[in-house]
């Protein structure tokens, strides 16, 4: 690849609803033929260990208000200053055909030199309510790209549904075969993200080993849980009865998803989209702290089409866990229903359309792609 070649810049940080969004565009922008860099902070810097070879990695000190000392917190507007100015400076020089934020600090610099030098810039909002970040940039970015339908956003901002982009190693189990549950050897996904898992760790457990005997015994339960949760989790399992592989991340988390009958999840934009396009049943547990309850809306769309039973977690309890692993394992029919209705809620060429709008942006159409492509062949 030439340094013809257009230059899109990225910016995400913090967690994976976040970066997988921007791992799924990285891999739609290189096979059209751009150049990608991403700028990312320590926290976002975990996952890209499965972003393309061909993805420039950057990343900036992280500055936030919202954790560190005094003395850190007093810091922030100046770390936030020099970050801003030194995008500034890389950007004078690459001269990006379009920035896009995705959330998270590291979208605070690159926007701000994107608005200042006035290149093409845009946010991708995963959620249905727009993150501190994102709210900040929405009156300030050409184009608001919104995963969750409807988003709630500022007066006089108007949004593009694109959905939310999976990477290609879901997109690749879109649709998979789905094998009802029964009387016969079954999978179960726990998957909590990297906020507020710990109340999963102390509830699923207890709620699987309390199921019927029976069920239990035909049941390998695939959980992910904290580095200071996995032991007692594993422990937990082992003691009664249940097969279990604990684990704090799953690097083949499609492939586990797409051979379970049941995933038990956080509804993170992320995980919902991923669970929407490989179509599985799903008992959703908004986490209660997050932004503008924004986990409920991202829930509201696979529970109004019959895919998911959400219980919030104000009522999550061993027995109503329990009771709703047991109403889905017990009922094929039903668990069949469940997994069709994921996918009719799902958007599985989400990051296709994302990276078209980037073009748009850029004013780098498909004619203009196709003759670059001719001209260095």
């Amino acid at each position: 690849m030439t340094e013809q070649a257009p230059l899109l810049v990225m910016a995400a940080g913090g967690t994976g609803g976040h970066m997988f969004p921007a791992q799924a565009l990285a891999e739609q922008m290189l096979a059209r033929g751009w150049r990608v860099k991403l700028s990312t902070d320590a926290r976002g810097a975990r996952y890209t260990g499965a972003f393309p070879d061909g993805v420039e990695i950057e990343q900036v000190t992280s500055a936030t208000f919202s954790r560190g000392g005094p003395l850190a917190k007093l810091m922030v507007p100046f770390r936030v200053a020099g970050g801003v100015f030194s995008a500034i400076l890389r950007m004078s020089r690459d001269k990006p055909a379009a920035v896009v934020g995705f959330g998270g600090y590291p979208s605070i610099p690159a926007l701000t030199a994107a608005w200042v030098l006035r290149r093409p810039r845009m946010i991708h909002e995963q959620n249905g309510v727009l993150g501190r970040v994102n709210e900040l940039f929405a009156k300030k970015v050409d184009r608001v790209a919104c995963g969750t339908w409807p988003t709630a956003l500022p007066d006089g901002v108007e949004g593009v549904h694109v959905g939310n982009p999976v990477r290609a190693s879901v997109h690749e189990r879109a649709a998979a075969g789905y094998i009802a549950p029964g009387p016969y050897p079954m999978s179960m996904l726990v998957i909590g993200g990297s906020q507020g898992a710990r109340i999963l760790s102390d509830v699923v457990p207890p709620a699987i080993a309390a199921l019927e005997l029976d069920m239990v015994g035909n049941l390998r339960v695939y959980h992910q849980a904290r580095d200071e949760d996995g032991e007692r989790v594993a422990t937990y399992y082992a003691e009664n009865g249940v097969q279990a592989d604990v684990q704090p991340f799953f690097h083949d988390l499609p492939a586990l998803m797409s051979e379970a009958q049941l995933v038990v999840s956080r509804s993170g934009a992320s995980s919902v989209a991923d669970i929407s396009v490989i179509g599985r049943p799903s008992i959703l547990i908004p986490l209660k702290i997050a932004t503008g309850d924004h986990q409920t809306v991202n829930a509201q769309a696979l529970v109004e089409a019959g895919a998911a039973i959400r219980i919030p977690e104000t009522q999550l309890t061993i027995e109503s866990l329990r009771d709703a692993i047991e109403a889905i394992l017990s009922n094929e029919q039903g668990a069949i229903r469940m997994s069709q209705a994921a996918l009719s809620v799902a958007k599985p060429d989400a990051a296709a359309h994302l990276a078209a709008l980037v073009e748009e942006l850029a004013g780098y159409d498909s004619e203009e792609r196709a003759a670059y492509e001719r001209s260095g062949e």
